[in-house]
């Protein structure tokens, strides 16, 4: 058993994975699957309808493989080189979150993960699953959920990536992590939108990384400020974690930051079309949120960058063939032109727009 172990863990390190532990299936805490019901009960996964179809499988382990008898927990480290929140003081330029920068750590992480598995599979003859669950990663001591519902690690700070082995092959368990937030509110205290409603509860429907990432729809007024220049996810929360001081940058290159991902130009984001757009973001973790929904955030964020240059790429927008984006474009439009000129933008657009909630745009203060 402990030369199993030392194989799993050697293995882990050569597909590029920085931490392995060990679990078992009935090591979670019974909360936890309360603790989902309950999230999903108050409505604050928002859209993401399919955490409420799959929450039979995702409260506990035994849901998704009765067999299974070990878990094999392993992070791979995504640590920023320098600080991710540098970006929100430049204002004509979009903010990324140092996760989707690189190569799709989806492709790298689930590569990572077959390559361990066919080599426990190999090893103890036994059957092995893939799939990815946080509260195991705690279980198995690869850190705690801390108050901003994230992994905290000591070694990585909230800087990992999760994966799980489930296998039918019977391991010793490692020990699972404590809690070492201690009275520490950082990562609460920084959320622009103030979306805990309290340590170790997130309301998805406030956060930044779902309304930029996940909603498909229009982003609610209240938050549009409060975005600032983020055109994909939100790193403050994890970016402020006193546990970061620990954490060495990635040494994954793909993980790396791609020099044309970190920190684009608006200008650029506002002129793709959905071709430009799939090929500027080709084999990155952006390219799943699609075009439209990108440029909506770029928009937002030109809208709160005071900067008029952007005016004429975003009234070409008002035409734009998603509702997405000329909705964010007239919200946009009237934070950045000046009151006579957005009154003659909008007396050429309105009347024939089909749209009720563009419609609604125009009327509405651009708070």
């Amino acid at each position: 058993m402990s030369d199993l172990k030392d194989l799993i863990r050697a293995e882990a390190r050569a597909a590029g994975f920085d931490a392995a532990r060990i679990t078992t299936p009935d090591a979670l805490d019974a909360r936890t699957g309360q603790r989902l019901a309950e999230f999903l009960s108050a409505g604050r996964h928002g859209d993401m309808e399919w955490m409420a179809s799959t929450a039979h499988r995702r409260r506990h382990p035994i849901e998704v493989w009765p067999d299974a008898r070990s878990i094999v927990m392993l992070g791979m480290n995504y640590a920023p080189a320098g600080n991710p929140l540098a970006v929100l003081g430049e204002p004509d330029r979009g903010a990324i979150s140092c996760y989707a920068q690189g190569q799709d750590y989806h492709d790298v992480v689930r590569t990572g993960l077959k390559r361990v598995a066919s080599c426990l599979a190999r090893a103890s003859g036994a059957d092995v699953k893939v799939f990815v669950e946080k509260p195991l990663a705690a279980a198995a001591g690869l850190g705690w959920q801390g108050k901003h519902t994230n992994l905290v690690s000591r070694r990585f700070g909230s800087w990992l990536f999760l994966g799980a082995i489930l296998t039918t092959a019977e391991l010793l368990p490692d020990a699972p992590e404590t809690d070492h937030c201690g009275s520490c509110r950082r990562c609460l205290d920084i959320c622009p939108t103030e979306a805990f409603p309290a340590p170790y509860q997130l309301d998805a429907r406030r956060c930044i990384a779902y309304l930029t990432i996940e909603h498909k729809g229009h982003i609610p007024p209240e938050f549009r400020k409060p975005i600032g220049n983020r055109v994909f996810g939100c790193d403050d929360c994890l970016a402020v974690c006193p546990w970061n001081k620990f954490a060495e940058t990635a040494h994954h290159a793909k993980l790396q930051a791609l020099p044309a991902n970190h920190a684009p130009p608006l200008a650029e984001l506002l002129g793709l079309d959905d071709a430009g757009f799939r090929r500027r973001f080709a084999g990155t973790a952006i390219k799943r949120t699609g075009r439209d929904r990108i440029v909506r955030n770029a928009l937002i964020a030109a809208g709160n960058s005071g900067d008029a240059g952007l005016l004429p790429a975003v009234e070409r927008l008002l035409g734009d063939c998603s509702v997405l984006v000329r909705a964010m474009a007239v919200w946009a439009v009237k934070r950045l032109a000046e009151p006579d000129h957005a009154d003659r933008l909008q007396a050429q657009h309105a009347p024939g727009e089909p749209d009720v909630d563009v419609r609604r745009e125009w009327v509405w203060p651009a708070a």
